[in-house]
Parts: C-alpha cells; sequence; structure tokens
C-alpha cells in the first residue's frame, strides 16, 4: 500500500479526492489513463486521470508543517519556495515561515543573520551543496526538514555513478529552475556537467560531437551552462543524460536518443559504449501526469483549464501540451475566473498574467478539460468547478454528478 502522508485536510476536496480515490481503487495499476468524466449537465469537466499532489509534495509539505508543530520559539525559514504553488507558500507564510531566497536565487535575508537553533526547510527542489556548506558552517541543521523529492536525488545518485565511470552529465533542464541549480551542483562534484534546456539546444550540442561546431562556438552558445574546466574534446566523448524531473519526459527521452545519435556517428559501432543509459531517473509522477493529459486531450474538450502556479515548470508543460490542441488557460485558482466571458491567466509566451475576453463556448453543454500541476491542491480544482457551475442555473448538484463514481469506491 502506498504510504500516506500527513496532509492538512484543507488541501483535500469533497469531490476532486474522492472521484481520484474512486479510480485509484477500481485501476490501481494506473493503466486506464481515461478522464473522469463530472456531468454537470450544462457543463462537463473532463479531469485527468492523474494530476496534483504527488508523493515528493506531499512529502514536503507534510515535512514544512511538522516543522512549524515542533519549532517552539525558534523561527522557521524556508529557504525558498517550497513548491511552486502560491496558495500553498501563502498558508505558510501566514503562519510565520520565512523566505530565504527569491526562487530565482536572490537573496531576501543574509545567511550570516542565521543562528544555530533556526530551522532551515530545504524545499522539494533540493539546493546546492554549496548553500549546505554555508548553512552547515553556520550550525543549521540541513537534514532535519530536509523535503527534497526523492525523484530528485535519484538523480543526483545516478548522476554522481555515471561520473564515477568517467561519463559527462547532460541535464535536460532549465539553467536558473531551483532543481537544475542543485542537480548541476550535485553533479559537477563528480563529474564535467553541461545543461541543455531543449532539443534545439540538443542539435547543437550534437553538432559539437560530430565537429561541426567548434569549440570557441561551444563555449560562446553555452555560456554559464558548463562545469568548471569543461573541455569539449575531452568531456563529449561519454555521456549520460538527465534531466529536471518536471520536464516533458518525451523530451528528455529525444535529446537522450539525439545525443546517441551523434555519438555513434563519432565513434561507429563503439558509440553505444559512450553513452549511458539513464532513463529509469525519469521521475514517475511528471510521466503520469503527462500521459494523462495526452489522454485527455485525445478524448476531446471546447476549452482546457490548467491550473497552477506560473513558475511550475511542470505545469507549464501541460499547458504547452492542450495549446497544441485547443484554446487553453493556465490559472492560479478560482480568483481568476471572473465570469463566463472573462478569465486573467497567465500566458506562457509572453511570460505575464493577461485578460481574455469570451473565453468560455457560449453553447451547451460545454465540454472542459480541468487538470492541475503536481504541486496543486485538489480543493483548488473543486473550487473552479463550483464557480462555473455557478454561472448556469441548472447544473446538477454535486452529488449528482459524482454518483457515478460512488459505486467505485
Amino acid at each position: 500500500m502506498a504510504r500516506q502522508f500527513d496532509v492538512p485536510t484543507f488541501y483535500r476536496s469533497p469531490v476532486v479526492s474522492r472521484i481520484k480515490e474512486a479510480r485509484r481503487l477500481q485501476d490501481p495499476r494506473k493503466k486506464d489513463l481515461s478522464p473522469s468524466v463530472l456531468d454537470f449537465g450544462p457543463v462537463r469537466f473532463k479531469l485527468a486521470r492523474h494530476f496534483g499532489f504527488c508523493y515528493g509534495v506531499e512529502n514536503a509539505i507534510e515535512i514544512a508543517y511538522r516543522a512549524l508543530d515542533e519549532a517552539g520559539d525558534r523561527r522557521v525559514f524556508l529557504l525558498s519556495e517550497m513548491i511552486h504553488n502560491p496558495h500553498v507558500n501563502e498558508d505558510l507564510l501566514s503562519r510565520g515561515i520565512q523566505f530565504l531566497r527569491t526562487t530565482s536565487g536572490e537573496q531576501l535575508l543574509p545567511f550570516d543573520e542565521l543562528r544555530s537553533d533556526d530551522i532551515v526547510i530545504i524545499p522539494a527542489f533540493g539546493t546546492t551543496l554549496e548553500t549546505e556548506k554555508i548553512l552547515s558552517e553556520k550550525g543549521v541543521d540541513v537534514e532535519a526538514y530536509n523535503t527534497t523529492c526523492p525523484f530528485v536525488e535519484k538523480v543526483w545518485t545516478r548522476s554522481k555513478s555515471i561520473g564515477a565511470k568517467d561519463y559527462t552529465v547532460v541535464v535536460h533542464g532549465k539553467r536558473y529552475h531551483e532543481e537544475t541549480r542543485a542537480t548541476f551542483s550535485h553533479a559537477k562534484d563528480r563529474a564535467p556537467v553541461v545543461i541543455v534546456r531543449d532539443l534545439e539546444e540538443a542539435q547543437r550540442l550534437a553538432d559539437v560531437i560530430r565537429g561541426k561546431i567548434s569549440k570557441s562556438d561551444f563555449f560562446r552558445e553555452f555560456e554559464d551552462r558548463f562545469s568548471e574546466g569543461f573541455d569539449p574534446d575531452r568531456d563529449l566523448v561519454r555521456l549520460g543524460v538527465v534531466n529536471q524531473t518536471t520536464m516533458l519526459a518525451t523530451e528528455t527521452a529525444e535529446i537522450a536518443a539525439l545525443l546517441r545519435r551523434a555519438l555513434e556517428v563519432r565513434y561507429g559501432d563503439d558509440g553505444l559504449q559512450h553513452f549511458a543509459d539513464t532513463s529509469d531517473t525519469l521521475c514517475y509522477a511528471t510521466n503520469e501526469n503527462q500521459d494523462a493529459t495526452r489522454a485527455l486531450i485525445d478524448d476531446g474538450a471546447d476549452v482546457a483549464v490548467i491550473v497552477g502556479g506560473s513558475n511550475s515548470s511542470n505545469t507549464s508543460h501541460l499547458v504547452e501540451l492542450c495549446e497544441e490542441e485547443m484554446p487553453t488557460y493556465f490559472i492560479t485558482g478560482d480568483e481568476a475566473l471572473i465570469g463566463p466571458d472573462r478569465i486573467r491567466h497567465f500566458d506562457l509566451h509572453s511570460k505575464s498574467v493577461i485578460e481574455t475576453r469570451d473565453w468560455l463556448p457560449s453553447h451547451r453543454p460545454v465540454n472542459i478539460l480541468l487538470t492541475a500541476g503536481a504541486s496543486c491542491p485538489d480543493v483548488l480544482l473543486d473550487r473552479v468547478m463550483q464557480t462555473i457551475c455557478s454561472w448556469n442555473t441548472d447544473c446538477r448538484s454535486e452529488e449528482e454528478a459524482i454518483k457515478p463514481f460512488l459505486i467505485l469506491e
């Protein structure tokens, strides 16, 4: 049986959480990716088979609230946002937790002001070896409330393992995301490291391997994305690819295949000996959420609503998948739903919050694809459904809508 975490009940929901549990009981092996359809009459919501809090997030939330309970008179700090969800972080702040840094690494409170009896919570993304050293030198116990996701730690372990076998680590990630900064730090302790953001950058790296791009061009194009002393001639001979766990898993696989082919071109039949298989480091929750979103898209809908923090990497990739097929709106919660004719949402392309009019189709019934990122509480999706249903006077009750699922419980 999966471990049950002590997550505050106000993050659970009377609708979504019950449906997820019913689906789990019906399909414990998680083979059925078909959406859960909540038919309210004029509005039908199609919920993804997998979404919301993952193992790592629930573990982090449990530890953070335990730290508050155990703090007594001690000060409690978060190194940075524990997870990328504004509702969760705002609740922690309201309970007295202070942030030491922004998500981009900007210092909010100097480490010099920390005391040895302070509690410092390491976020689910983990942190760098350099930061751990600073905190330890201040006398802070960095392990007591370390919420680093086990699947992030798995990436670090594999990076060190292949580094010990003289492989260079290629990290598929966003250079300044907390998790990628942490993975880069842990990997470079044992191996040369280079970061690629996407397939385009991976292709440029493959061209370096094939000799199509010079060493000087590599240093210019990958500036600030390789470890100190990196030498393309020496360090692009044996490779292993790991990822920031919130990236698109399919893209990580494509990047690995691309670089493997480049090595095969360079070394012929010996090429495979130059590539380490690290596919088992891909995060199961990221894979499940992305696969479930693809199944949602295949099932069809008039419009997609994705709930999560605007700086959530895993949520943004769900948005990207949906945007390819239908009008898609990335919101933080029901507060973004101004009315059936207005919605305030985050635009991935301009990196800003914008307002769109006439976003909800007027025909009835309207089918709405609904899912969320791995750091989003179930209760936020309940509120989204309640708000949209409130715009239709003839909507069925929640109990009527979830009745088909109750026989599964």
